[in-house]
């Protein structure tokens, strides 16, 4: 049965819907930008991390706008321009997979979002930005997350799905408000309540597309764990309705920050809750050193050495200007964009992700904008902290209950009623084409009705079927994806593109350390300092 709020809410969203319902409306819906980055280990032919340099081929990691770095020189990410077209958007993305893997001397890409077999930790390279000050702030940025948290954590890989909607159904809502508020205000506003209900409903992505059930024993070497792991093989280790084990305590986690407390309830609060958790001293960090003997070991001791380290599995965004940082920018202008960063990647695509799960996405993301969101109180944040755990650990597991607003409710009835919800959004977006919509939830729907439909599910049955431990079916998989992409028929347009892009960036990269003319110390100083945007360039993504 349906609390009050509960039956208001859902009141709020039919009207909403029906307001939406006219051509207007519904062109406004359609209009929605996005973007992907995909991150992914770079691996030798025996499977093992690969250990050299960025290939020279590829660009400069620190000034190449697609194909870069993230915490090593062995973790390429790559990232899309936005886009509104969802075919174009994976068609690019394919371009830079296929362009990468035929310029990578005959290494392979690792489909999945867990590490491949790892020896010694202390092999793991941290990515090298060059010897400008940016660059080597970048570098420094990873050393200290080395120190923190371990090398072998800052190895797993994500996909992350940037998403914005038109300025035209801002207007549409704007209006329909009646709001008070700015428009910019009413933006801001309205994407943190998007943020507040997805937070509520996250632990949705890890059942439908969490893809890290198993993983290579190799992982977890001495750390210590409480997660009741059985074993398969010679050397996988498995949890029996597990859906996503990188998002678990194993994962891409931080104690520290547990007690930040961060608001959403508004655009003033998340800054400066931001504000206190950058100024903010941490005990443990502060035993490691920040310059030691000569040498730094991190950016400060703080609980977060820069904005970046906020590990959310979703992030308030607007692209920055040149030398600002991530809180400046929203302070500025506000929210121009939210970043989802609770997805696996999709071993069972090439490039990571693939269409239905991008129509998915944009349907529970307009699900999430669309409807009330009141704000949370401390028994509703571990109400939701304990549903996103139990969904991680045991989401398929038959008959699992979970708690909404402090009563108990099957996940499969939850979901069941979201899903309703986003038919009638499909509908909208579906109007005058070719139904692309309402098919990814026929075949999203049906891991509801059959967990082992879910990804998660598909790999568990594979790996139990073929009798094979993990490492071996995706070391198969990426053999697979590198036959797929090197290929690949790229155009010779689109090639050369790549090439003059690479060239660009080298270029770019040489002149900023040819023009570097600061101490290192000073440029740190100056940068954690109040504003001064002429020693930030190229720092702001770091």
């Amino acid at each position: 049965m349906m609390t009050k709020l509960e039956k208001n809410i859902l009141n709020s969203f039919n009207e909403v819907i029906e307001h939406l319902s006219n051509s207007e409306g519904r062109n406004a819906l359609q209009g929605m930008q996005r973007g992907i980055e995909r991150e992914a280990l770079r691996i030798n032919g025996s499977g093992e991390l690969a250990t050299d340099r960025h290939p020279q081929a590829l660009g400069s990691a620190l000034t190449h706008s697609r194909i870069t770095t993230d915490y090593s020189e062995s973790l390429l990410e790559f990232i899309t321009p936005v886009y509104k077209d969802i075919d174009n958007l994976l068609q690019d993305l394919t371009y830079t997979h296929a362009f990468t893997v035929q310029n990578l001397d005959n290494q392979r890409l690792w489909p999945v979002s867990m590490p491949c077999y790892v020896g010694d930790v202390k092999d793991i390279p941290i990515a090298n930005y060059g010897i400008s000050n940016p660059g080597m702030m970048k570098s420094l940025y990873r050393k200290g997350l080395t120190y923190r948290y371990g090398a072998q954590m800052q190895i797993i890989s994500g996909v992350h799905f940037n998403f914005s909607v038109s300025n035209e159904l801002w207007n549409n809502l704007y209006a329909y408000s009646g709001s008070s508020l700015t428009k910019s205000d009413f933006i801001s506003e309205s994407y943190l309540g998007l943020i507040r209900n997805y937070r509520r409903m996250v632990w949705v992505l890890p059942y439908l597309f969490g893809a890290s059930p198993a993983l290579c024993s190799s992982f977890i070497k001495q750390q210590e764990t409480d997660i009741p792991f059985e074993k398969m093989g010679k050397g996988t280790l498995y949890l029996p309705y597990a859906t996503s084990l990188r998002m678990s305590d194993l994962g891409y986690t931080n104690k520290e920050q547990e007690q930040l407390n961060i608001s959403y309830d508004s655009l003033d609060k998340y800054l400066a809750g931001m504000k206190v958790a950058i100024g903010k001293s941490s005990k443990n960090f502060e035993e490691i050193g920040v310059k030691v003997d000569g040498e730094y070991r991190q950016l400060n001791a703080n609980v977060l050495q820069i904005e970046n380290e906020f590990y959310s599995p979703i992030r308030a965004k607007r692209v920055t200007e040149n030398g600002e940082k991530p809180s400046e920018a929203l302070a500025r202008a506000g929210i121009e964009y939210i970043e989802v960063r609770a997805l696996d990647v999709n071993p069972y695509s090439p490039i990571g992700i693939e269409g239905s799960q991008v129509r998915f996405l944009d349907l529970f993301l307009l699900h999430c904008l669309l409807n009330t969101a009141p704000a949370s109180d401390a028994a509703q944040e571990a109400e939701i902290s304990s549903n996103l755990s139990r969904v991680i650990l045991e989401g398929r597991k038959p008959g699992l209950e979970l708690s909404r607003n402090g009563e108990s409710i099957t996940l499969s009835a939850w979901m069941n009623q979201l899903f309703d919800d986003l038919e009638r959004l499909s509908v909208l977006l579906d109007d005058g084409s070719d139904g692309a919509y309402h098919q990814a939830l026929i075949r999203w729907r049906a891991a509801v009705d059959d967990p082992e439909r879910s990804i998660s599910g598909l790999i568990m049955k594979e790996l139990k079927s073929a009798q094979t431990d993990h490492g071996y079916w995706v070391k198969a998989l990426a053999e697979t994806y590198f036959n797929t992409l090197n290929e690949y028929p790229l155009p010779e347009s689109v090639e050369q593109q790549y090439r003059q892009a690479a060239a660009v960036s080298i270029e770019k990269q040489r002149v900023m350390e040819v023009e570097t003319n600061q101490s290192f110390d000073a440029f740190l100083a100056e940068y954690f300092a109040e504003p001064s945007p002429e020693v930030k360039t190229q720092v702001s993504n770091a």
